[in-house]
């Protein structure tokens, strides 16, 4: 861990940052599949821009799924986020559909049959990481981005604070001391607001989240919060930049403080485990650091297409371990098969759980009676510590 002082700095995007509208419509299509038949393959991309919404991608599922189920699920998404403006409109989009059944040559690697059990969707590396810097075993630079940008929309929701749109980011700079957190440094939010709104009025309304995020004594002086730095936010969303789906992996992650594999979640069904050996490294993590093994644990988990045991498991307790990585590597593979298979049934993920997802962080969130975020459950901490007393 590093020692002395240091600043260190994870951004946020709301769920009406255009990325994160192709983000939320990519995963209501993944849940609308799943919702349908659990077995169901999706591979769904997203790109949004003035009054326009494009899918495409590969799909393998039921009849049921039509066009038309398929076109409601990415409409409502976007009237969910709350979208109804002039230059974007959940009802009045154009819509362009060029969904198209999944290629052969990949189904023939991923399915079971034989003797043969189901195989990863693709090659890759994936990793997961946890900490003991808040309660929720996250970084806290990405964890407050986050959290303020959630109590900001959830009062533009409710009606509370009208004044808010839906296209919002927040950056949060951290102060360290020998590895530990002490203080905001800085703090960045551009919100989507009202026409005629002047800046400091912008600044004073979103003022009280921050305050109410931070911890107390941590607000940074007046000279190092910004707020609309440009001075104006009115034109926002898919109508002012066009969004794709899968551009916005360090914030649906931890934040730059630790690795990123080389994919995308959103929009992908569990069998691709761009997605599920992530959701799968970050639960190892997570137990490792809950059953007080280590203050931080980095977990890297590697697949090739069509086979199904992981090729590599890498674990680094970045100098903070009670036990040896070593060991620590064997017993994660003994409480836990890490075939895309093992992965889907022990976190229980081919149900339609991911349109929550897409934004304000895929880690770091409270596991939900449906089985959502079941990544996020620490229950494997004390089988971790019986096999490493």
């Amino acid at each position: 861990m590093r020692k002395g002082s240091y600043l260190f700095t994870s951004e946020s995007v709301s769920e009406g940052h255009p990325d994160k509208v192709c983000d939320r419509i990519s995963d209501s299509i993944v849940d609308l599949y799943l919702a349908h038949d659990p077995e169901a393959r999706v591979g769904v991309e997203t790109l949004t821009t003035t009054n326009r919404i494009v899918l495409a991608g590969e799909v393998r599922g039921p009849a049921s799924v039509t066009r038309d189920l398929v076109e409601r699920a990415a409409r409502e998404a976007v009237r969910a986020i709350g979208y109804a403006q002039e230059g974007f409109h959940w009802r009045h989009a154009a819509l362009e559909n060029h969904l198209h059944a999944q290629s052969p040559d990949i189904a023939q690697g991923v399915d079971a049959g034989g003797n043969k059990d189901e195989g990863a969707g693709d090659q890759g590396i994936m990793f997961g990481f946890a900490c003991r810097e808040t309660e929720a075993y996250m970084p806290a630079p990405i964890y407050l981005s986050h959290r303020i940008l959630e109590d900001m929309a959830e009062a533009r929701r409710s009606g509370k604070q009208p004044a808010f749109g839906p296209d919002a980011k927040s950056q949060v700079t951290l102060r360290y001391e020998d590895g530990a957190p002490k203080a905001a440094a800085s703090v960045v939010v551009s919100t989507q607001h009202s026409e005629g709104m002047e800046q400091e009025e912008v600044r004073e309304l979103v003022r009280p989240y921050v305050m109410a995020v931070l911890p107390e004594g941590w607000m940074c002086d007046d000279e190092h919060f910004y707020v609309n730095p440009t001075g104006r936010f009115v034109v926002g969303g898919p109508d002012g930049d066009a969004g794709l789906t899968g551009r916005k992996i360090i914030v649906d992650t931890y934040g730059g403080a630790a690795p990123h594999g080389g994919g995308a979640f959103s929009g992908k069904d569990p069998t691709k485990v761009d997605r599920s050996a992530a959701y799968a490294a970050r639960y190892l993590a997570k137990n490792v650091v809950a059953a007080g093994l280590a203050e931080r644990c980095t977990i890297q988990l590697s697949y090739a297409i069509g086979v199904s045991k992981p090729l590599s498991v890498y674990a680094n307790l970045d100098g903070t371990g009670q036990v040896e990585e070593t060991r620590l590597v064997e017993v994660l593979q003994q409480v836990m098969d890490l075939s895309p298979r093992g992965i889907r049934e022990h976190l229980q993920l081919n149900r339609p759980i991911y349109a929550r997802t897409a934004a304000y962080g895929h880690f770091g969130r409270a596991p939900e009676d449906d089985g959502g975020f079941s990544w996020e459950r620490t229950d494997l901490a004390e089988a971790l510590r019986s096999a490493l007393a």
